[in-house]
């Protein structure tokens, strides 16, 4: 019996350790590249439930107000507030509270803001319009009706929370 033996001539040697070393080097830079980049997206979300608004429940009308709100946001690494609005006001013993972002292309709409469309919202970027309870004017760009906040009560004062899509 012949044994034949598979010796590492040292081109390969050379070839294999090379490739290894190079292997380790571009994992070791690559490594925290990937952690940077997945991170953020790996963190849980810290959202907020409800945040105060400076509006008393005793003080809301049948006529929509606007009220301004500040939301705590996380982008990626930077925290910031940022500040939305809501359209509020009281239909009977229940509180309405609108997103004043026009659902065809996102503009800011207004309330009994336009003289041919008294009693309802109105976007001017594209005449969209809504009705007084948010849903869209047929004929007009909107395709779907404003959204709403989730609101509480609590002590007196009115809590804002998400916008939602109307059903």
């Amino acid at each position: 019996m012949s044994e034949k033996r598979n010796r590492v001539s040292r081109r390969q040697f050379l070839n294999y350790t090379l490739t290894g070393v190079g292997g380790f080097m571009a994992a070791g830079m690559l490594m925290p590249m990937v952690r940077f980049a997945l991170d953020p997206v790996l963190r849980p979300a810290a959202g907020q439930d409800v945040v105060p608004t400076d509006v008393k429940i005793a003080d809301l009308t049948d006529e929509p107000k606007r009220v301004d709100f500040k939301i705590k946001q996380i982008d990626a690494w930077y925290e910031s507030e940022e500040v939305k609005s809501a359209w509020v006001y009281k239909q009977g013993d229940e509180i309405v509270a609108l997103s004043p972002i026009c659902k065809h292309l996102g503009c800011t709409v207004n309330w009994n803001a336009d003289p041919a469309h008294k009693n309802r919202f109105f976007c001017p970027c594209h005449y969209g319009a809504y009705e007084k309870d948010g849903t869209n004017v047929q004929g007009t760009p909107a395709p779907s009706p404003l959204d709403r906040y989730v609101h509480k009560e609590k002590d007196g004062y009115l809590y804002l929370g998400k916008a939602k899509p109307q059903s």
